[in-house]
């Protein structure tokens, strides 16, 4: 027997939510969405919120308002799961970020007030940490930076959050010695060809990198993916110019294809005059 979809006269995300109670449901209800768990899902929820920096990146507008809906689903998803078993529902996690939003902004909906942004920044760090201490989790500073965030991010949130206990550098300068002195290190295990304790220098290369990307208030990972989409746009000018004479990347040598990528460069350099 068919079932109706619930109908469209619903509030929007009423209907969302009647849609996902209805693919959970054990007996009439898909049975891909009923066999999942907050683990199975967690991954395509991490994979939604890429594909919404995606759209953002490409400034396709369209694509945001369906990668959006997206995400959207997966908040809807891992409510209804925690709704079967008894945890709480959508509504819950809805009033839950209002009542943070409102706590967190003291200087918009109370009457607090900010000489400054850096003071509504450290502000803003000071509720969070008041947060913490309530909910009496963390045994260290460190405990609720998420370990599932992006590598490159986490590095970053962790030595911010050292920072803001004086565990920093104190200026670019040293920073910028430390990363030389990892890099030199990383030279030495390379050349011993002791490719374990590279991979390990390899990491806290990265990770000054990241402290680095801090100091600067520049996001790595929005770095990395421009560099990335640079690195793509040039590589396809190689394509296009091989082909152009006939040939493939695999049908030329280094040589020729980074004779091209400097000309895709000068291209860039020349177009941004």
């Amino acid at each position: 027997m068919t079932i109706p979809a619930p109908p469209a006269d619903l509030r929007p995300l009423d209907r969302l939510l009647a849609i996902m109670a209805r693919l959970r449901d054990p007996e009439t209800g898909c049975p891909w969405d009923v066999e999942q768990t907050f683990a199975t899902i967690a991954p395509y929820t991490v994979e939604e919120a890429y594909e919404v920096a995606d759209a953002i990146e490409r400034r396709d507008l369209s694509d945001l308002k369906e990668e959006l809906g997206d995400l959207l689903l997966q908040v809807v998803f891992h409510s209804r799961m925690a709704e079967e078993q008894g945890a709480f529902a959508f509504d819950d996690v809805v009033r839950a970020i209002n009542d943070k939003m409102i706590r967190r902004h003291p200087h918009v909906f109370g009457d607090e007030s900010y000489a400054s942004l850096a003071d509504q920044k450290d502000g803003w760090e000071a509720l969070k940490a008041a947060e913490r201490e309530r909910k009496g989790r963390a045994a260290s500073l460190l405990d609720d930076v998420p370990v599932g965030l992006p590598a490159l991010t986490r590095a970053v949130k962790l030595s911010k959050r050292a920072a803001g206990v004086g565990f920093v550098w104190p200026s670019i300068k040293e920073v910028m010695a430390k990363l030389h002195e990892e890099v030199a290190e990383l030279e030495v295990e390379i050349a011993a060809g002791d490719l374990d304790k590279a991979r390990q220098e390899m990491g806290d290369v990265l990770f000054v990198v990241a402290n680095l990307a801090r100091t600067l208030e520049v996001d790595p990972e929005d770095s990395l993916r421009f560099t990335n989409a640079k690195f793509v746009r040039r590589f396809r000018h190689i394509e296009q110019a091989l082909a152009a004479r006939g040939k493939t990347p695999d049908s030329s040598d280094l040589a020729e294809m980074d004779a091209l990528w400097d000309e895709a460069k000068a291209a860039e350099k020349s177009a941004a005059r």
